[in-house]
């Protein structure tokens, strides 16, 4: 029992197919019989009856062929049109009804992105209409590993391209990663417009684009993050930026000069006895001047040191006193 022939698209012309329509373009005719082999060149119009001897088959010219299909594939294309323009409509009532409003294209104002993979490709899709500005805060490094270096290739990428259409890139990163090997190196590698600088403490990760598109994270753990395109928003976002740009060390190009110290107490140090004032843990203090624990003990025991600190509650009770808070750097 012969196996049945499968059914597909002229798109998705099978092998024999193929192969005896090609014989029939070659030769003008084929036989009925030789059809049997590939009944679906007869199904998709492919091959006709000749006029003369109805016993054979005349290939459909394929000039022809080809305008019929691509005339079949443009209605297609304006169904799809038509079907989307009415999902639109009925979606966009939806969402006005829920409070989301979309944006004069269509855009939704605010859009939840889910995992990584969809996150990198609306970031990579809205840089690569960037003619402006990117600004960007990064408060750690990234991944690690073969994924980590994939990563950072395809966002050098992405901004050196943004940076040879002319745009500028500005880009906060907290001190502590101020002499990263792969920061330090990635600075070096772009060549353009590019400015960046750092803080002892930076917000969550921002990426704004020509003020009219930002990214900002959704959980802790790098798999959501939220699409914003409302004007007020995104200038909200832009401005809190600039104001902490201004505030924030040189590090590429390089400063000219070092950050000073006032009465031994370094930059660093400076930034500690602000959160110890306050009252955080060491973990705390950690994790929002972007080092580990060890390296934060390590300074707030400089700090006890050059104050003449015995105890941590006389070391937040010195600080006051001594009026370092009230310095700028």
């Amino acid at each position: 029992m012969s196996t049945p022939h499968p059914e597909h698209g002229t798109e998705d012309l099978c092998s024999a197919g193929a192969d005896l329509y090609e014989r029939a373009v070659r030769e003008g005719t084929l036989s009925a019989a030789e059809a049997d082999s590939a009944p679906c060149l007869v199904d998709l119009g492919l091959l006709q009856p000749a006029l003369d001897d109805p016993a054979r088959l005349e290939p459909v010219a394929p000039v022809v062929a080809l305008h019929r299909l691509l005339r079949g594939s443009g209605e297609r294309i304006a169904n799809e049109r038509r079907r989307e323009a009415r999902l639109a409509e009925t979606f966009g009532s939806l969402m006005r009804i829920a409070g989301q409003e979309p944006t004069a294209n269509g855009t939704p104002v605010i859009r939840l992105l889910t995992g990584t993979e969809q996150i990198n490709r609306a970031i990579t899709e809205a840089v690569a209409d960037a003619c402006e500005e990117l600004v960007t805060v990064q408060p750690r490094t990234g991944l690690t590993g073969a994924r980590g270096e994939a990563a950072d290739a395809a966002s050098l990428g992405r901004d050196q391209a943004a940076l040879d259409r002319g745009c500028r890139i500005r880009t906060l990163y907290p001190h502590t990663l101020r002499h990263f090997p792969t920061i330090v190196a990635r600075c070096e590698r772009l060549k353009g417009d590019i400015e960046v600088r750092s803080l002892d403490e930076v917000p969550d990760r921002l990426i704004a684009i020509d003020r009219a598109v930002a990214f900002v994270p959704a959980d802790k753990d790098g798999t959501l993050a939220l699409e914003i395109r409302h004007p007020a928003l995104v200038d909200h976002l832009v401005t809190t930026f600039d104001r902490l740009w201004r505030l924030a060390t040189p590090m590429h190009p390089r400063a000219t000069t070092p950050q000073p110290s006032h009465d031994g107490i370094t930059p660093r140090q400076h930034a500690i006895a602000a959160l110890l004032v306050e009252g955080h843990t060491d973990a705390v203090i950690a994790e929002r001047l972007g080092m580990n624990i060890r390296t934060a003990r390590v300074h707030i025991a400089k700090l006890a040191t050059t104050l003449g600190s015995q105890s941590r509650a006389q070391l937040g009770y010195l600080i006051g006193r001594s009026g370092i808070l009230d310095r700028g750097r």
